[in-house]
């Protein structure tokens, strides 16, 4: 089946957003978590229009997407999810050499991610260098996510 890469279409905003709901499920978090993020794993029509927005298709059906955000030396990967059953398929990996690409023609010198603590492996992988952390409360407790760059 073919796999490309195209730019998402405004029409595919329910899809990206089950999309990154059934990919941060994935890792086990509990559902209590997964509804305080709820609006941060929805994309919207308005943010697809609004960013750079990039989604994955098997054949006829997205499978995953990346959006990047800002504009300057340094952009922000702000999503990069694929649906559970394309992990490890290398469609990622086609994924952020896509979105490297496409940082690249916006100018951009570095990339900025901070990544989801179960990713962090795919991205070193990838090339990616930890450079610090954020961190968040999230139930009284923090809840610390690792901060990358990865230079163009």
């Amino acid at each position: 089946m073919e796999r490309y890469i195209e730019r998402a279409g405004i029409e595919t905003h329910l899809r990206l957003t089950e999309i990154a709901h059934a990919a941060k499920r994935h890792w086990g978090y509990p559902e209590r978590w997964m509804q305080l993020w709820r609006d941060a794993l929805t994309i919207t029509p308005e943010y697809i229009s609004g960013n750079e927005v990039y989604a994955a298709r098997l054949g006829d059906e997205v499978v995953g997407f990346y959006a990047l955000m800002g504009s300057g030396a340094r952009l922000t990967l702000d999503h990069l999810w694929l649906a559970p059953a394309q992990i490890g398929t290398g469609i990622g990996k086609t994924l952020f050499a896509h979105a490297v690409a496409q940082a690249k023609l916006l100018g951009a010198l570095e990339l900025e991610i901070e990544a989801e603590p179960n990713a962090v492996g795919f991205y070193e992988h990838m090339g990616a260098t930890r450079v610090g952390e954020n961190v968040y409360e999230l139930e009284g407790q923090p809840r610390i996510l690792p901060l990358l760059v990865y230079n163009l």
